[in-house]
This record gives C-alpha cells, structure tokens and sequence, in this order.
C-alpha cells in the first residue's frame, strides 16, 4: 500500500493502510498507535467498532476530533478531499506529516510521500485534533 500525503481537515498527513511503512517514515516507536480513518460511519460499524449508546450523538456531530475507544483511536473523515482518499480504502492509519517530534518540512515529506494530494488549500501545518477518551460512561478530554 503506497504513502498518501494530503491536507486533512486538521493538519498535513501521511494515510496509509500500510503500519509499518508509516513507523518507518516517521522514525517512531512501534508502540505508539496510529489514528485509523474512516470514510464514512458505515465502513466504522462494519469493521467492529462500538461506540457506547451514550456517546453516539457526540461521535456523530463531532468535527476535528480523535476518539480512543477500548485502546482503538479512529476519526470519521468529514473533508470530501479526504474522504474521497480513503473512500476506495474504507479506512486507513492517519498521522501528521513530520519526522517524529519535529515540525512539518515539506522537503522530507515529498520525499517520503508515493503520493501527493494538493488542492486549493495547499499543504500547510494546522492545529492537531482533539483527543478524546470514551469510557462507558464518561469521556475524557486528553489534548
């Protein structure tokens, strides 16, 4: 599976369906998780995700936020440029679009992209998304 890097509705990103392909781009630790991407709500329930009845409405009227259910982080595309990406895919890893814990150079992530998706907002580092931990009753904001 090739690297995509495109402008997401928060920040420059790399998608790919590919983990490791992504870990290696980014120089970081096999521990840390990636966000998984969804293209629509329905391609969300059919891989086998759940999300508490109490927190569906938030899940579904949501924008720019990551959700971590049960050690699992996903988002739901809301963009059509971004959408349209992963709608062939369903689904694929999300990740910012920079060396690990450094900011976005557009040199390294040309080189490191099999593709390159710019439109008419160009490529530029935005604010990251919100992260926010569902639990069966409560959630928790962690950024």
């Amino acid at each position: 599976m090739s690297v995509v890097l495109a402008q997401t509705d928060t920040t420059v990103g790399f998608l790919s369906q590919n983990a490791h392909e992504l870990y290696e781009i980014k120089s970081r630790a096999n521990s840390k998780p990636f966000i998984k991407v969804f293209e629509s709500f329905a391609s969300f329930k059919n891989a086998g995700f759940r999300v508490p009845k109490k927190h569906k409405n938030s899940v579904r009227r949501a924008k720019k936020t990551t959700f971590i259910l049960k050690q699992n982080s996903f988002r739901i595309a809301p963009t059509q440029l971004h959408s349209s990406i992963i709608r062939a895919l369903h689904w694929s890893y999300s990740t910012s679009a920079n060396a690990a814990g450094k900011n976005f150079e557009r040199s390294f992530c040309q080189s490191k992209a099999d593709i390159i998706v710019e439109d008419h907002r160009g490529l530029s580092e935005k604010s990251a998304s919100t992260i926010l931990v569902l639990g069966r009753r409560k959630k928790r904001r962690l950024r």
